[in-house]
């Protein structure tokens, strides 16, 4: 879904507060040292607004430097550790997730949507080689990800028509789709079979399932996927021996998770 309006000339509308949060979302995604005249260009601030930013996220220690170059400081976990620490949903997960991964021998997580990508909020223990490493706190695009296509195919007709003709179809491989009319296609398909399957999307040589986790009313606020190496997972692997994993974890999380 794309970003709400917000009214940024309004009264209660803190418009340092807002850069200095673009000022920190610069770091994401870059190299970890940034110059001034770098995060100047990725926030698309004005120097003096950027370094009055940098210069007061250094003294709250959220920023480190050296010299002329700028770092995001360790202090920063502590606004992420904020948001697991009231969401019941990690920690309810996280056991479940284990022990998934535990049986089915893959790295297992659970996401939420946010804007048009899903953000990674809980993961196995279970390390994998090379680009499956996933951290809790990644982010990655919704269009083309196992978990993005669960929650975008939970979204209301009028929600997924606006992330539909708002966001950026980006192509990752030569299987992503890009096409809006297409990807509609395939969310339909994931909505009425209640998981998405997604082949080398987002990278060859990657596969991965995904289902909706459901709170004690019903309502979907998270996915969980399993990922695999597609030269060693068949498609048919995942759906006869993975899926039923994942859904007795579903099911058996569902209850404890209320609100």
């Amino acid at each position: 879904m794309t970003a709400p309006d917000v009214e940024t000339n309004g009264r209660d509308y803190v418009e340092a507060l807002a850069r200095g949060l673009s000022v920190m979302k610069a770091f994401r995604e870059q190299s970890d040292r940034l110059t001034l005249s770098d995060v100047a260009r990725i926030t698309e601030l004005s120097r003096a607004s950027v370094r009055r930013s940098l210069l007061t996220l250094e003294t709250l220690g959220y920023v480190e430097s050296s010299g002329r170059y700028f770092s995001l400081s360790p202090q920063v976990l502590t606004l992420a550790q904020a948001y697991l620490s009231s969401s019941p949903v990690p920690r309810v997960a996280q056991s479940f997730l284990e022990k998934a991964s535990e049986t089915l021998g893959e790295s297992c997580s659970l996401s939420i949507l946010h804007n048009d990508e899903v953000i990674y909020i809980a993961r196995s223990a279970k390390k994998r080689i090379g680009s499956l490493h996933r951290d809790v706190g990644t982010h990655l695009p919704a269009h083309c990800t196992s978990m993005g296509r669960v929650l975008l195919a939970a979204l209301s007709e009028s929600e997924l028509s606006s992330f539909l003709a708002d966001a950026k179809l980006e192509s990752f491989t030569r299987h992503t789709i890009v096409d809006a009319h297409e990807l509609r296609a395939v969310l339909e398909k994931v909505k009425r079979n209640n998981y998405s399957l997604v082949d080398q999307e987002l990278e060859i040589d990657l596969r991965a399932l995904a289902i909706p986790i459901h709170n004690a009313s019903g309502r979907v606020i998270a996915a969980m996927n399993i990922s695999a190496r597609a030269s060693s997972t068949s498609k048919k692997q995942m759906l006869d021996d993975f899926l039923p994993v994942m859904r007795d974890a579903a099911a058996s999380m569902r209850p404890l998770l209320v609100g």
